[in-house]
């Protein structure tokens, strides 16, 4: 499979942000049983919402004061009886499960990938 190459402009446009998870909410009417996330991307984005299917790595106890990067202006999605307005990013584990994209270290929310 060969990758699409986009312009560096194209890039430019995706705001990717580092946000602390402040509210995490097991959701089982999916058909994948997810978490609903309240993520707190600081005082320009604010607190935004989000549907994640991270169970199998991840108990909404163990999510609350994580932080997390995801794409904040990605148009809202309707997922289920949830409008989530958040991509939370991650990568897959061996059994192909997401693993949350986060930093080895606390840094302020809202910060811009660069």
């Amino acid at each position: 499979m060969q990758n699409k190459i986009i312009n560096y402009s194209d890039f430019t446009k995706i705001d990717i942000r580092l946000g602390t998870i402040i509210e995490a909410v097991e959701y089982d009417k999916l058909k994948k049983p997810s978490i609903f996330l309240k993520i707190d991307f600081g005082h320009e984005i604010g607190i935004r919402k989000s549907s994640a299917q991270i169970r199998k790595n991840y108990s909404s106890k163990k999510l609350i004061n994580k932080q997390v990067i995801g794409v904040v202006n990605f148009p809202p999605k309707q997922i289920g009886n949830i409008m989530s307005e958040v991509l939370v990013l991650a990568l897959p584990d061996e059994n192909n499960e997401p693993l949350l994209l986060s930093p080895p270290i606390r840094l302020k929310n809202g910060i811009k990938l660069y």
